[in-house]
């Protein structure tokens, strides 16, 4: 019991010397010092260490457990290194380019018939549709026949009567021919009657001329296609009444198989191309706006015979089978001239040529790696780009799965296209 109330004397009197140091603390101005008591430490301490277990052992359940739709998602550290990139590849070749002259044309009908009346009378018939396909003599309208009809009747009438006076005339001229021979009827009888003769004889033809023509009148009363088309728009209904001297039409009827383009090309190109005014057989293609729709192919027939002295121009007119009815008249188009044609360039799909900040480049597979490839790239035909510079025939580049390629980047071939072996040659201007 006595040594228990020493200690707490003793503990009694600690406090109040620290009590006398805070009081002289307060007196000089500076802060009391704090005491920190060792157990607080320990629990301190103690803390730390059960956060930190929990964390390991919080970073192990996750790492086992955690998921996404069903897959297990490893941590940083346990992913795997990134698999190669899978590409698509083809290989140069060497193809027989086309070199051509580009142009832009405009579609004529190869024929345009304005359909016009060529007598006067009613339209009685409309025997064609609007835009129908039409042959040579097909009928297309009717005129009131009935007046050209009482013409060629007349007529025919009139020549009838005169063919009787010509009989008459003829046998009265053999009557004085046998009496002048027996000096019954003088020699100017005679002369005056073979003379009435041969006047008839020349009434007659007048009469045939004017049967012919108006034959011919009554046919132009039924009007037919003069050319194989196709017909636009009417321009005239049943009942209305037309003239020959009127400038309005019928009905247009245009050509369109074959049909017609009119190009115009510099006389810069022409002469580089070697063209000469005349007749020409140069093969030509046209292509839709896009340039890339190919429409027909054709022949350029005719190369003009002056320059435009305002733009310097040169016209060349082509000719296009339009078999599939691509080309209309009064449309425009993009040609391509075919002047030449290179042997044996090497050629890539335009897809797999990319297009670099300074110059244009391609991905050469090497040992399932890439390789940074710079070309120098030429006309493109046909989906293919010419390679005036860059790597050999038979040379594998990639031509789809770009966006994960870097210089060296490892690659996986999910696919070749067969249709470019080493070596291989086509002729891409017959295509």
């Amino acid at each position: 019991m006595m040594r228990h109330w020493q200690i707490d004397e003793a503990d009694i009197v600690d406090e109040r010397v620290q009590a006398g140091s805070h009081q002289r603390a307060n007196v000089t101005g500076q802060p009391p010092k704090t005491r920190v008591s060792k157990g607080l430490l320990v629990w301190f301490a103690v803390i730390l260490t059960a956060a930190a277990a929990g964390s390991a052992l919080y970073r192990t359940e996750l790492t086992s457990r955690l998921t996404i739709w069903g897959q297990n998602v490893p941590t940083p550290a346990m992913r795997p290194v990134s698999p190669a990139a899978a590409v698509a590849v083809v290989q140069v070749r060497t193809d027989d380019v086309p070199i051509y002259v580009y142009s832009i044309g405009t579609v004529q009908a190869y024929n345009t018939v304005n359909v016009k009346a060529r007598v006067d009378g009613y339209i009685t018939e409309i025997l064609f549709k609007e835009g129908q396909d039409v042959k040579a003599g097909d009928l297309l309208a009717k005129i009131d026949p009935v007046p050209y009809q009482a013409q060629l009747q007349q007529q025919e009438a009139a020549r009838a009567s005169k063919l009787a006076q010509l009989g008459a005339a003829e046998l009265d001229l053999k009557r004085y021919e046998t009496l002048a021979v027996k000096d019954f009827a003088t020699r100017q009888q005679v002369d005056n009657q073979r003379a009435l003769v041969e006047q008839y004889r020349a009434d007659l033809l007048s009469f045939e001329a004017q049967i012919n023509y108006a034959k011919a009148q009554l046919n132009y009363a039924t009007i037919v296609s003069p050319i194989d088309g196709k017909v636009g728009v009417r321009q005239v209904d049943v009942g209305n009444y037309v003239q020959a001297s009127s400038p309005s039409t019928i009905a247009v009827i245009t050509q369109l198989q074959p049909i017609s383009v009119i190009f115009t090309i510099s006389s810069v190109a022409a002469a580089t191309a070697q063209l000469r005014p005349g007749g020409a057989k140069i093969p030509v293609l046209a292509f839709a706006p896009d340039q890339t729709t190919e429409l027909d192919r054709g022949i350029v027939e005719t190369v003009d015979n002056q320059v435009d002295p305002t733009s310097g121009t040169i016209k060349l007119k082509a000719t296009f089978p339009n078999t599939s009815l691509r080309l209309w008249p009064g449309d425009f188009v993009n040609g391509r001239v075919i002047v030449d044609t290179q042997r044996d360039t090497l050629t890539v799909p335009s897809s797999a040529v990319r297009h670099g900040p300074n110059q244009d480049f391609v991905w050469v597979v090497n040992d399932d790696k890439v390789v940074y490839t710079p070309v120098t790239i030429g006309q493109i035909f046909g989906g293919r780009t010419v390679l005036k510079r860059g790597p050999p025939a038979g040379t594998t580049i990639v031509v789809d799965g770009h966006y994960r390629l870097d210089n060296g980047t490892p690659v996986q071939i999910v696919r070749t296209d067969k249709d470019a072996a080493p070596g291989a040659r086509t002729t891409s201007a017959s295509k």
